[in-house]
């Protein structure tokens, strides 16, 4: 091969690869979520840079992320090494969640975390789906946790005990927590009837929470946690960290940093990161069709789970609840507590039911971190 042929072959090496297939497909499932992102508005903090970043990662010849011939990694793969290797993106965005959540209904009605547990079935039930499928032990468990929908708990998860599987779970569980005000509604409507989700919750004047009981319930949480998986404590101890940093009242531009600064900074490069990782060897594989399904069907599992445990509990109850909170107990904060209370307003215009809706709904973020650890100390034990 002449000099001549050598320049040209590396200079339209790019161009020459724009044949495949399997780069457009890539590039069409990368638009189709920055589409969600910004047509729909679907999580587009996170789309957003997902689909851009998927992008980036599928042009041919590209140095985003590993130089073609090697070379220095591009900038993408020092995010990746920095921040989801070592599980330190995930980390802060739960410091940033912590800081931005009011535990004081959870404080008030601790009963609200049986919801929460109940509306987490989807974890187990996909994990043993994911078995059914044929995945081994340690990737039907970190499949399972796509039903926390909590993309950063996902994410913990998968880099420690099925790294080769992180794109398409951490993927599927930000796309269907997105997709959470589509999934819902249906399944609750189906499992509820008309006179059931207008049942009222009246809002009740509730007494304060002293600034010591909420001081002391992250602690306590930490220690819990600790004690039953001390493999949660990361994950556990940086929300429940967030969340003493507001509640403390002394370090109000520490807490203001975290729920703003922290947040959106982790958060654009965390999905431009995973998005990178979307890559057609790591996504189009008949694994990851596999893996939609059963994420569709652990966020199914938890909101049935949810809902027929409120409506069991209204066996037992005088004062009914709505069974629509049941659905709130996954972590999709706000996002499924807002659903939720839209809901029963289109029922009855008169039926305020979001102070309750968004009390299971805190619950649900808190125990989508304690199902996590659990998962983590389950794998190595089980495996």
């Amino acid at each position: 091969m002449t000099s001549t042929e050598t320049i040209f072959k590396e200079l339209f090496a790019g161009v020459m690869e724009m044949s495949d297939p399997a780069v457009w497909t890539m590039f069409a499932i990368g638009g189709i979520l920055i589409w969600l992102g910004v047509k729909k508005d679907y999580e587009p903090v996170l789309l957003f840079p997902m689909g851009v970043g998927c992008i980036l990662a599928n042009i041919p010849g590209h140095f985003a992320v590993i130089p073609v011939g090697g070379g220095e990694p591009g900038f993408l793969q020092v995010l990746y090494e920095a921040g989801i290797a070592n599980e330190l993106f995930p980390v802060l965005i739960f410091v940033a969640v912590g800081a931005m959540c009011d535990f004081t209904p959870l404080i008030r009605q601790p009963y609200v975390m049986l919801f929460a547990a109940a509306a987490h079935l989807g974890i187990f039930a996909a994990a043993l789906l994911a078995s059914a499928f044929g995945f081994p032990f340690n990737q039907a468990a970190a499949i399972g946790i796509i039903g926390a929908a909590d993309g950063p708990t996902t994410i913990f998860v998968a880099q420690k005990f099925a790294t080769e599987l992180l794109a398409p779970l951490t993927v599927t569980a930000f796309c269907y927590m997105s997709l959470v005000p589509i999934i819902q509604p249906p399944i609750i409507r189906l499992l509820t009837t008309k006179r059931e989700r207008r049942i009222r919750m009246a809002y009740k004047e509730e007494k304060p929470v002293s600034w010591t009981a909420r001081f002391l319930f992250p602690f306590m949480v930490v220690l819990f946690a600790g004690i039953l998986a001390p493999i949660s404590v990361p994950l556990i101890g940086a929300l429940m960290f967030g969340n003493m940093l507001k509640v403390s009242g002394v370090v109000d531009s520490l807490a203001s940093t975290a729920q703003n600064e922290v947040a959106n900074l982790v958060t654009l490069f965390l999905g431009i990161t995973v998005g990178a990782t979307m890559t057609a060897e790591n996504i189009l594989t008949l694994d990851v069709l596999k893996i939609l399904i059963l994420g569709a069907a652990a966020f199914i599992f938890d909101t049935v789970g949810g809902v027929l445990f409120a409506k069991l509990a209204n066996l037992f109850l005088k004062q009914k609840l709505n069974p629509m909170i049941g659905a709130c107990g996954i972590s999709a904060f706000p996002m499924s507590g807002r659903i939720v209370a839209k809901m029963a307003l289109k029922e009855d215009p008169s039926n305020f039911i979001i102070q309750h809706a968004m009390g299971v709904n805190v619950a649900g973020q808190v125990a989508s971190v304690v199902a996590g650890g659990l998962v983590l100390a389950l794998i190595p034990v089980l495996s």
